[in-house]
């Protein structure tokens, strides 16, 4: 079994370095399966978005979902993703967490972040039914303009808080993956890619695609962290 781990592209651009690295990462690894954890959008705000990224996106995933199965988790950027998506991209949506057979579990890795304790509250909004039903009822321009403004308060917020409490908690880390019965996560979304190893096992965390694109590749027991670059 080979696999591919990615999370944190934060794509905005179809022509941007990330987007066209993510054409080539698909291209040139060979995968039976492609797990793109969380993030893989700065921001999606509908699956009836007709703009370049959006059917860009939708387009490369489906090509790739002819040769390898694809899935995708909501990340804290892109959580409005929904059946439209996965029909039109030939990718499955997961649940977050995700157990994997051999101890496996992914997470987008925000919900382990329980020290803030104002973003856990704002998660716990923007994935409820209901806030998600509205929003997705107004026009299209709307929702754009809704997306820019939350992510300057996002910025600004963000740029006022301890680094520690951005971090996730170890201890809801090992309640998790223990009441899952796994040795080993991925996760991303800290943007502090690292391979940690702890009593009940290792947690690999993927890193943000800013100076160099991160990839986690497993072929059997084997995993490998890389770094590679973008232009």
């Amino acid at each position: 079994m080979r696999r591919l781990f990615a999370s944190d592209l934060h794509l905005s651009d179809a022509d941007s370095v990330q987007f066209r690295g993510l054409e080539s990462l698909l291209a040139r690894t060979p995968a039976d399966e492609i797990y793109l954890l969380g993030d893989l959008c700065e921001v999606w705000v509908g699956d009836d978005d007709d703009g370049p990224l959006a059917r860009g996106l939708v387009g490369l995933l489906a090509e790739t979902a002819t040769r390898a199965r694809v899935y995708v988790m909501h990340g804290n950027r892109d959580f409005l993703f929904g059946a439209a998506f996965e029909r039109e991209s030939g990718a499955t949506l997961i649940p977050d967490p995700h157990p994997l057979g051999g101890g496996l579990l992914l997470s987008h890795g925000d919900a382990f972040c329980i020290d803030d304790a104002a973003y856990q509250e704002a998660r716990r909004l923007l994935r409820s039914p209901a806030w998600q039903e509205d929003v997705l009822a107004r026009p299209l321009k709307e929702r754009r303009a809704l997306a820019r403004s939350m992510r300057e308060q996002s910025r600004a917020t963000n740029a006022n808080k301890a680094e520690n409490i951005m971090d996730v908690s170890e201890v809801e880390v090992a309640r998790v993956v223990q009441a899952h019965r796994a040795d080993t996560l991925i996760h991303g979304h800290t943007h502090r890619p690292a391979v940690h190893r702890s009593d009940w096992g290792r947690r690999f965390v993927l890193g943000a695609w800013e100076r160099c694109g991160w990839a986690l590749e497993q072929h059997g027991a084997d995993f490998e962290l890389s770094c590679f670059p973008l232009r």
